[in-house]
């Protein structure tokens, strides 16, 4: 190939990955541009947050302090809490994640660009909606745990707008998550086999499989939740049956797995950082992969030390005090390799460095008390009081916040091409580390002299003025260290030269862009077959830049990347992925109305809402995905052909749909789990004058339901046989059969008069009910899609990526409403 040849093909990959301009901007899906919003929303509502943690500390810096009245205190915390957790520490995970997980791969973009737009602008506008209610004094002010009865009967729309506002943000977090898991298993560069991952590629699958299982419990106890403050269904009402304890354990289900999804990912980074500045590769690489596999799957055993104090039996407090200080071997391990590395390593001194050895001094705090808390007796005295807001800083600041802070000065040259002040990262640093120890040390004696968390004031007598008066101290100086890094970040650098490529000396392929980074990530997606090729291979870079790698070209001008195998990364597929587009942004937005004026019980905007949503995203999959390409292969150089369209397990949406369909499953399970949670705690259940739902009706659901997922099965295999008039036949009969399993399926409990008012028995059945109808409504919309497409000729005997995944949702669905016709109609016969 001649200079002009190459010239133009690199003209051609500019053209088709080149940014939309002015106000399109704003519709622009890469992951180079969506990762950028997204980290600086999330770090927009951390300031949020921390002002209004300091409008705390100074409430608390005196006692009987008048700053602000107990009821804006309660809306601060609560709020303080909530963002935090819900828009910080998560989103700022999978932000990072979007920017640069690509690039570790050798991928152009990850697999659903517009999920990823989707998921930001659905973060964004539930973000803002939650954030924004304190300022008009409907802000929920119940905790971040919202424990019932307190925020059930809390007058006002503070518990819905958390309730609502979370659920929607949820949604951000499973399309990410589901966005992320695929990229690593489906994305990696040809011979990246799963054990060349990079260990932030293993920590991201891990994550995004705990999301995909901790998010869902809280969603079916928001949907629980919301049925009883909206309809009067007493799932957490004693005075008829119901248990506030069932809320804590779906609420710590998710909330305590959440510790370590936001833990996990920022060890993450330092596993990237400590070996750059060490310049050795990663001591016992493996051992680290099987530590953080196992402690995410600790985490889930876990949930129950939260509840100590709420009358477990001894049996119970003695097994989950054990599993909880057993997770500190895991975490442990990995610690140990980060010191084990810097040791055997020739260490070069830099403030990302800085910030990891803080972190790690400032975690091991954290976690010392973590097994302090987790034996019962002394969390018995603990519980509640400041030394658990002292541990629980301790563990995010620590685990969280110091390691993102490294990795945001780590990663600057690579996703703006400049460099930050090593000054002002040495006085940022300092600043923050001795004003957050000078705050949350002193926590740890107020707590344990008696103060308990959530206060609005106290009398001068208790003797817990001084240190509080140093908390505030502290925090003002952690805050003007944070401003500091903030300043570094964002102060003009136009005049400022890029950065040197590879400006670390690091060894990993991220570190193989360009400086500044064009919109097309690589020159070319290359060959690995190493843990750190830039390390192992000198000519590296040079054969990318010279186009010697996969897919140099963009000759159709469609965006393109590579799909390969699950674990030997042999490329499989070429993928197009998707252009800039409104659609994502429309969508959000159209979802964002039915979350919000659904909270003010606007039922009219919330349909319309509604309808904005579901036009925008059939359109969305009608014109951008299973697009049945102009040609079957294409040459990607080096002599491989691969096909541009796939089916079945060999495609990404068929994964996408997999991992989402868990996570929903796992909400499902949720809700059987509060089925049988009531049956355990009440002597009698069902109890004694209130009839099921009988046997017959949700017999002849269940029947329907199989039914109507065999027709979905038959349909997709008539299909490929290529008998299309009866795959149709059996699209219309799945149809049929679906709305007669949700016609009786509702018959069962509406023919028996249940009232789900009157106790929780009735409230979960029709809970039940209600959650397998609405996955009925959605398979049969899916059903009449795949039926239109097939009339249109956009689906074929040879393209039919979109039946093999809506019989995918079918093996899920149809598995739930069969579970549940046995649950809602069989059990009670044996009770």
């Amino acid at each position: 190939m001649t200079p002009e040849d190459k010239a133009a093909e690199l003209a051609q990959l500019e053209r088709t990955w080149a940014r939309p301009k002015g106000w399109r901007y704003f519709s622009d899906v890469n992951n180079s541009t969506v990762g950028l919003w997204y980290i600086g929303t999330a770090f927009a509502f951390m300031l949020f947050a921390g002002a209004l943690a300091l409008i705390i500390r100074l409430q608390l810096a005196v006692p009987e302090n008048t700053l602000v009245s107990a009821e804006t205190y309660n809306q601060m915390f609560t709020l303080h809490g909530t963002v935090m957790m819900f828009l910080f520490a998560v989103p700022i995970f999978e932000a990072v994640a979007i920017l640069i997980l690509p690039a570790m791969l050798g991928a152009r973009d990850l697999p659903f660009p517009r999920l990823s737009a989707f998921g930001f602008w659905c973060f964004l506008i539930g973000g803002v909606f939650v954030s924004s209610s304190i300022f008009f004094g409907q802000a929920p002010d119940a905790g971040w745990f919202m424990y019932p009865p307190l925020s059930t009967e809390q007058s006002g729309i503070g518990a819905d707008i958390w309730l609502l506002g979370l659920s929607f943000i949820e949604v951000a977090s499973i399309a990410a998550a589901v966005e992320l898991i695929v990229g690593v298993l489906k994305c990696r560069a040809p011979g990246m086999h799963i054990n060349l991952t990079p260990l932030y590629g293993w920590y991201v699958l891990i994550v995004g499989a705990m999301i995909l299982f901790a998010f869902p419990p809280l969603i079916a106890g928001d949907l629980l939740f919301e049925l009883e403050r909206l309809l009067d269904w007493p799932f957490f009402d004693v005075t008829r049956g119901g248990d506030p304890i069932l809320w804590q354990h779906l609420f710590w289900i998710f909330g305590h797995p959440e510790v370590y999804i936001i833990f996990l990912p920022a060890i993450a980074l330092l596993a990237m950082i400590v070996p750059t500045f060490a310049q050795r590769p990663i001591a016992g690489y493996s051992w680290i992969v099987l530590a953080a596999l196992g402690t995410g799957f600790l985490s889930f055993g876990l949930w129950v030390h939260h509840m100590f104090t709420t009358g477990l039996p001894s049996i119970s407090l003695g097994f989950f005090s054990a599993a909880s200080e057993s997770v500190a071997i895991p975490t442990g391990i990995q610690l140990f390799a980060f010191i084990a590395t810097v040791m055997l390593g020739r260490v070069i001194r830099s403030v990302p460095m800085l910030y990891c050895v803080g972190a790690l001094a400032t975690f091991i705090v954290g976690g010392l008390t973590g097994v302090m808390v987790a034996v019962a007796p002394f969390d018995f005295q603990a519980h509640d009081t400041y030394f658990i807001v002292a541990h629980l800083h301790y563990t995010l600041i620590g685990g969280m916040l110091f390691p993102v802070l490294a990795g945001v000065r780590y990663y600057y040259p690579f996703a703006i091409g400049k460099t930050l002040s090593h000054r002002l990262g040495v006085w940022s640093f300092w600043l923050m580390f001795l004003g957050f120890n000078t705050a949350f040390l002193p926590m740890h004696l107020t707590g344990l002299l008696g103060m308990p968390r959530r206060v609005f004031t106290y009398q001068r007598e208790m003797g817990w003025d001084w240190l509080n008066l140093v908390s505030t101290i502290g925090a003002f100086v952690f805050a003007a260290g944070f401003l500091v890094f903030a300043y570094d970040c964002l102060r003009p650098k136009r005049r400022q030269p890029h950065a040197p490529r590879n400006s670390w000396n690091a060894g990993t392929l991220e570190w193989a862009m360009p400086v500044p980074q064009p919109s097309y990530a690589l020159r070319s997606i290359p060959t690995v077959n190493s843990r750190y090729p830039l390390w192992d291979d000198e000519a590296f870079i040079t054969d990318l830049d010279e186009g010697r790698g996969l897919l140099a070209d963009a000759r159709e001008g469609k965006r393109e990347t590579l799909v390969t195998s699950v674990l030997d990364a042999r490329p499989v597929q070429i993928l197009r992925v998707g252009t800039p587009t409104w659609l994502p942004m429309i969508a959000a937005f159209g979802l964002g109305a039915v979350f919000i004026f659904s909270t003010y019980k606007l039922w009219l905007p919330t349909a319309a809402g509604g309808l904005v949503f579901i036009v925008a995203l059939l359109r969305w999959l009608w014109t951008g995905t299973a697009v049945i390409p102009e040609k079957p292969s294409k040459d990607a150089g080096g002599g491989l052909t691969l096909p541009l369209y796939v089916s079945g397990v060999r495609s990404t949406g068929w994964w996408a749909m997999f991992i989402t369909m868990t996570g929903d499953l796992t909400a499902f399970l949720s809700l059987i789990f509060g089925y049988f949670f009531f049956w355990t705690v009440h002597p009698q259940f069902p109890p004694d004058g209130i009839d099921g739902p009988g046997w017959m009706w949700p017999a002849i659901a269940a029947v329907a339901a199989i039914l109507a997922w065999g027709c979905t099965l038959a349909a997709r295999l008539l299909n490929s046989a290529g008998r299309v008039p009866l795959a149709r036949l059996a699209l219309v009969l799945g149809f049929t059969a679906a709305a007669a399993a949700a016609g009786a399926l509702v018959a069962g409990p509406l023919s028996t008069g249940l009232d789900p008012t009157r106790h929780a028995y009735p409230a979960i059945v029709w809970a039940l009910v209600l959650w397998v109808v609405l996955h009925l409504g959605a398979g049969m919309l899916m059903q009449g899609y795949c039926l239109a497409r097939s009339l249109c000729a956009k689906m074929t005997p040879q393209h039919d990526a979109e039946l093999w995944n809506v019989t995918l949702y079918w093996h899920f669905s149809g598995f739930a409403a069969l579970l549940t016709a046995m649950v809602i109609g069989g059990f009670p016969l044996l009770t």
